[in-house]
This record gives structure tokens, C-alpha cells and sequence, in this order.
């Protein structure tokens, strides 16, 4: 049951006493009972007990079922209700540009303030 290769190395021939051979053979029996259960029940063996990501890797996928719960997107595919949401936008920006709250014009921004601010003092 037990590998002999294994046995090899563990026993010291220049120690050998009856009591150690009995625990080395014990101990290579188990470890060959503990490979074999691995292997029959698909299990990974850890004997130095390291972290590793098994147990999160043997789970199932939930990607595909989560993605058939929520329904389909019709604002991708229909460009009427796409070009809808454009012009709401536009209107939108049209209206804040009218009372002064739209986007500065390129290099008139928030940074462009400060770092005209910045140099103007040391003029």
C-alpha cells in the first residue's frame, strides 16, 4: 500500500530501532492512504497546509445566471430612444449655458484660474 521509495528515504539505517521503524512505516502508510483518497475523490492535496486559491477556483460560475436575471437593454440596440437621450443632453446643456453654469471653454477651466493666478503675482 505504502511507497517504498518513500520508506527509503525516511529510514536512517543508522538509527534503525523498532520503535522508530514502526512509526516511519505508520507514518508512510498514512500519507499513502491520504494520496490515494486525493486521488479517488478528486481532492487537491495540501500536506504544508500553504494558502492556496482552490477552494474559491472549484466554484461554480455565477456570471451567466446573473446575467439572465436582469433583462435585456433595449437603449443599446434602438438608436430612436439613443438619439432621444442626445438631444434631452443637449437641451440640458443648453439650458445651464443660459444661466451661466455650462462648461468653460478650453483652457478657461478651473486648473487654467489657479495656474494664471500663480503666475501672474511673481510678474
Amino acid at each position: 500500500m505504502f511507497n517504498l521509495r518513500l520508506l527509503k528515504a525516511c529510514i536512517s539505517y543508522k538509527e534503525m530501532s523498532f520503535g522508530s521503524l514502526k512509526s516511519v512505516l505508520a507514518e508512510a502508510a498514512i500519507k499513502g492512504v491520504t494520496e490515494a483518497r486525493a486521488r479517488i475523490f478528486g481532492h487537491i492535496l495540501n500536506p504544508t497546509g500553504q494558502r492556496s486559491a482552490h477552494k474559491i477556483l472549484r466554484k461554480k460560475l455565477i456570471g451567466e445566471k446573473v446575467s439572465q436575471w436582469y433583462p435585456h437593454d433595449i437603449r443599446h440596440d434602438d438608436p430612436l430612444v439613443m438619439a432621444r437621450q442626445e438631444q434631452e443632453r443637449l437641451e440640458k446643456l443648453e439650458m445651464l449655458k443660459r444661466r451661466g453654469k455650462g462648461p468653460p471653454k478650453k483652457g478657461q477651466g478651473k486648473k487654467a484660474a489657479k495656474r494664471n493666478k500663480v503666475s501672474t503675482p511673481g510678474k
